[in-house]
Order: C-alpha cells, then sequence, then structure tokens
C-alpha cells in the first residue's frame, strides 16, 4: 500500500525524513506558527490530502483530486492547493497556507454564472485572504462553464440546485473539514464573502445556513435571479431599436450622465463629479428633450422614451412595477452601453442575462431571443425558477441568534444590479426584525456614492471589507464608518477581493461611507479630496 494513502488512512506509524505521522489523525508535526514543520513536512503533508478519504463528511462528500505545494513569492504566501469534488458535482479550489495560518477560514465567492474553479482567476480571489494567513476556498457552483454561460442549466434541475444553493453550503462545510484535517484544528473564525451572484450566495447562507460563517460580506447580490434577468431583458429591448441599431449612443449615455451629475453633484456639499444620494437627486431628464429646430445636445422624442425606461425598470402595460428595486439610478448612464447592441463577432451584449432568462430561471431553450420576452405576460411565468434562487428572505433570527454579521455593500451607479435591490431588502429585514436598531446590532447596508458593479466608478471605491468584518466579529467592533479611496487607473480589478493597504501613490481622494441611512457631507472646510474632511450628515442616528 502507498505509504501516503496509508497515512491517510489512519493504518500506519512511521518516520519519512523528519516528518513524524501518527496514526488516526493523519496529521505532521507542527511548527509553532502553526504550519509544517519544515519544506519536507509541507511536500509531505500536502500529498498526504490527496489519499485521505473525506467521502464521510456530512452532507458533503469529498474527493481531493489533486494537490501541489505552491511556492511563496513577494507578496505571495505559500501554500498547498488542494482540487478536487464535493458529490455530486461541485467543483472546488483549497489554498492552505504552509505558514502562519491565522486560524481561520475564508470562502471566496464567484461571479456571474461561475462555471469554473480549479485553476481559474476564480481561485485568484483568494489571494488577498491567503496573504492574511487564511485557508480560502473557491467553488464552480457545480458546473463547468463560463461567467455568462447558462447553457449547463438546460433541463438540469440538479444543476440548478446546486447553483441556487447546495454548492455554496456544501463546499463550506467540506473546506472547512479538509482544514482541520490539514492543521489538525477546526477553525476559531469562518468569513465569506463575494459580489454579484457571490453576494447572492452569501444571502443564501445568512438565510438557509447561518451556521456556517461567522461573517457574511455581500456586495451587490442578485437578490431575486429572475428580477436580475428581467432588467437585463428590459434593458437589451430599450435600446434596440426593431433593426437591431442601438436606439441610445455612447455620446447620448455620455450627455445624460453629465446632466444627471450637474443636476444633484452639490448635495453633499462639494461639487466632485459624483452624486451622493441618487434618491435625493434633482435630476430631470426630460430637460434633454429636443426642442423644435434643436438637434444637437439633447434627446429625441424615442430617446427620451428609451432612457426613462431603463430609469423606471421593467414594468406591464398598465405601468406596475414587476419586481420591487427595479430601474437603474441617475450616475449609472454611462454603463449602460453593456446592454447596447454590438457588432462583429464579440460577446452579445447582456448575454448573461438571456442565458439565465432562457437556462436556468426557465427551460424555454436556445431558440429562445430577448425579444421574445412578453412584459405583459411572461413574467408569471417565473415563479418556478425563482423558488430556487431567490434570496429574499429577511427572516435572518436564526443568523442573528448565531452570533452572525452580516455588511452588504452596493454602488449606487451599479449599471448590472439595481442599487433598490439591495435597499429594499435591508428595508424588508428591518421590518421583519423589528426596526434598525435591532438590525444594526449585526446587519449593516453601505450604499456606495459614485460605484460601479462590484468597485470602480466615478466614487471612492476601494474598500477593506474583511477588516471591518474581522473588527466586528472578533472584537466587537460594529462599523460606524468605511474608509473608501478612488484608486487612479483602477476602475477595473482582475480580483473582486482586493489588496489592502492599497497602494498610495494610486489614491486620488478618499471619502467616508456611513452605514444606511448615513450620508457623507462636506464639512465646509478641509482638504476635500481627505476623507476627514466630511461627516455624517443623517441627523437621524442616535447611536451610543
Amino acid at each position: 500500500m502507498n505509504a501516503l494513502r496509508a497515512l491517510a488512512l489512519g493504518t500506519v506509524t512511521f518516520a519519512l525524513g523528519t516528518v513524524t505521522f501518527s496514526s488516526g489523525t493523519g496529521t505532521l508535526a507542527r511548527a509553532a506558527d502553526g504550519g509544517p514543520a519544515s519544506a519536507t513536512d509541507a511536500a509531505a503533508q500536502c500529498e498526504a490530502l490527496r489519499y485521505a478519504d473525506f467521502s464521510g463528511i456530512a452532507d458533503a462528500p469529498t474527493q481531493v483530486t489533486d494537490t501541489r505545494v505552491v511556492t511563496g513569492s513577494a507578496g505571495f504566501r505559500a501554500h498547498c492547493r488542494a482540487q478536487g469534488y464535493i458529490a455530486p458535482n461541485i467543483g472546488y479550489e483549497l489554498r492552505l497556507p504552509l505558514d502562519g495560518w491565522n486560524g481561520k477560514f475564508f470562502y471566496a465567492g464567484c461571479t456571474g454564472h461561475c462555471g469554473i474553479a480549479a485553476g481559474s482567476r476564480w481561485a485568484e480571489e483568494c489571494n488577498y485572504p491567503l496573504s492574511k494567513g487564511y485557508a480560502c476556498i473557491v467553488s464552480d457552483l457545480g458546473h463547468r462553464g463560463t461567467p455568462g454561460d447558462g447553457l449547463w442549466a438546460y433541463r438540469r434541475l440538479e444543476a440548478k440546485v446546486d447553483f441556487a444553493f447546495r454548492a455554496t453550503h456544501r463546499t463550506a462545510v467540506s473546506g472547512k473539514a479538509i482544514t482541520q484535517r490539514f492543521y489538525a484544528a477546526a477553525p476559531e473564525k469562518s468569513y465569506y464573502m463575494g459580489c454579484s451572484t457571490g453576494g447572492r450566495q452569501g444571502l443564501i447562507e445568512a438565510q438557509r445556513f447561518p451556521w456556517d460563517f461567522d461573517g457574511i460580506i455581500v456586495g451587490a447580490p442578485v437578490v431575486s435571479q429572475a428580477g436580475t434577468s428581467l432588467d437585463f431583458i428590459w434593458n437589451l429591448q430599450t435600446l434596440a431599436d426593431p433593426n437591431g441599431a442601438p436606439v441610445l449612443t455612447a455620446a447620448d449615455l455620455d450627455l445624460l450622465h453629465r446632466a444627471a451629475v450637474a443636476a444633484s453633484d452639490a448635495d453633499d456639499g462639494l461639487e466632485d463629479g459624483v452624486i451622493g444620494d441618487p434618491l435625493a437627486a434633482a435630476f430631470d431628464p426630460q430637460t434633454l428633450a429636443c426642442r423644435e429646430g434643436q438637434s444637437s445636445d439633447c434627446l429625441s422624442a424615442s430617446k427620451m422614451e428609451a432612457a426613462l425606461r431603463i430609469y423606471a425598470g421593467p414594468t406591464n402595460l398598465a405601468g406596475a412595477k414587476l419586481y420591487p428595486g427595479a430601474g437603474l439610478q441617475p450616475g449609472s448612464e454611462r454603463g449602460w452601453s453593456i446592454f447596447l447592441p454590438r457588432s462583429g463577432d464579440g460577446p452579445p451584449a447582456g448575454g448573461s442575462g438571456i442565458d439565465s432568462m432562457r437556462y436556468m430561471v426557465t427551460d424555454w431553450g436556445p431558440e429562445w431571443q430577448a425579444g421574445d420576452f412578453d412584459f405583459d405576460l411572461d413574467y408569471k411565468r417565473l415563479g418556478e425558477g425563482e423558488a430556487l434562487y431567490a434570496a429574499s428572505d429577511p427572516d435572518l433570527r436564526a443568523f442573528k441568534a448565531a452570533g452572525g454579521k452580516l455588511l452588504l455593500y452596493q454602488g449606487w451607479a451599479d449599471p448590472i444590479i439595481a442599487p433598490m435591490n439591495s435597499l429594499d431588502y435591508y428595508q424588508a429585514v428591518e421590518r421583519t426584525m423589528g426596526g434598525r436598531e435591532t438590525t444594526e446590532d449585526f446587519f449593516r447596508l453601505f450604499m456606495v456614492p459614485g460605484m460601479h458593479h462590484c468597485f470602480g466608478g466615478d466614487g471612492a471605491f476601494a474598500i477593506d471589507y474583511i477588516s471591518a468584518m474581522e473588527a466586528w466579529v472578533e472584537r466587537g467592533e460594529a462599523p460606524e464608518v468605511l474608509q473608501a479611496a478612488h484608486l487612479e487607473g483602477q476602475h477595473d480589478a482582475s480580483s473582486m477581493i482586493r489588496r489592502f493597504p492599497v497602494d498610495t501613490e494610486l489614491v486620488q481622494f478618499t471619502r467616508p461611507v456611513f452605514p444606511y441611512p448615513g450620508k457623507a457631507l462636506y464639512r465646509g472646510r478641509g482638504d476635500p479630496d481627505d476623507a476627514a474632511s466630511f461627516e455624517n450628515a443623517d441627523a437621524r442616528r442616535t447611536r451610543n
């Protein structure tokens, strides 16, 4: 029998170089910092995971298929990379620090339709948690594919169940069990962070599996898969004319954006190119309607109608909104370009929303197109799919009773997930949990001015949510304010989970972001690029 396999099965006791194995636990001699005692230990211990029997993990039978020691470099911690699957078909990658394990577990969520975990960029979401000493895991949510692809779900109920809720929970259970085997100690704390679909995963955890995590960080969550898909289809129909040409141009979107900012920019006491609170915005798009004889710097009747429809969100013929939270906010206009018809061989506009509707929320199939949706009838056909994916349950009593903490962040200028989705959900939780004070004990919402989807935008968007959550969970320091930075040339990122501290040379300005309903207001003095020059304008807050 292979010696390492025998070790993993707990059948032998022997020495390999400087490594001492003991039967029963399958663990190695430990260094004082919690890592392996030597490089030889690290390779052997990592290899041993490949032969360990994890089929008995309750509710998450697991098979490790590959392990590898990954050497460290500047800013990158050496680790054991374990890959495998959880029954029935959930792929994962787990990264285990070889030195300086902080005694904690981290789950990094995915985005879009997920699809590939091991060896993909999703695994890079673990880089920052790993650098902090976390054991960190990612999952493909039970299928292979790309972030915009939904074909894997077509007439496959089990795959939909994995994507909806089962894969996230089982990955958490499996990852913690493997981590405990590797370090011979259970994680003391467990955290989750994800944005978009990853945000939905986090809400699902708090709602359905409240004992999995001590702290959950949720960004721009897909509270309603059906609702978000409706948004995509509505926007696609609105922004394409009957011949498939764009109704609005990039120049039109820029005109709308500049007018929206000009009308509301100073509401926070400072003209800085960012709308502080779109709900209080004074912007009326119809002021841009072309007057008789005007043909430039204005919108024609058809263009104006399209813009108003995007702000309003999906409605039926009677004008009733089709789900709570619909409609994009002033300040998001430039981001609407993702829904404009495209030519050539590039990705289709709103492709993920089309696939979500035709394969995931429904089984209407590959022949169905965005233009086929009847907004006066077809929204009534989405209930079966939404029953799987909905992350809208406001009853978080079990999560709160378990000691869990929930931090939700949402960009006001998000063009993909309508910001009111997050605000509507938070307000529903407040009503359910008995008011703001009892809700803020464990759940806080941060609406980030000028931020696009998950990151980027004209506002200050780089925020160290992980450190804020650690302080809340581990030291009882609830987040009264988050420090946000706008980074030069960093409107996009390869990872949803950024490294901190950020390079100070990239910081153009900083802003405080207060828990809802707080708002940042310029004090009227001090450096306008410094967060210290702002205060919380919400006089209603009476926190002790």
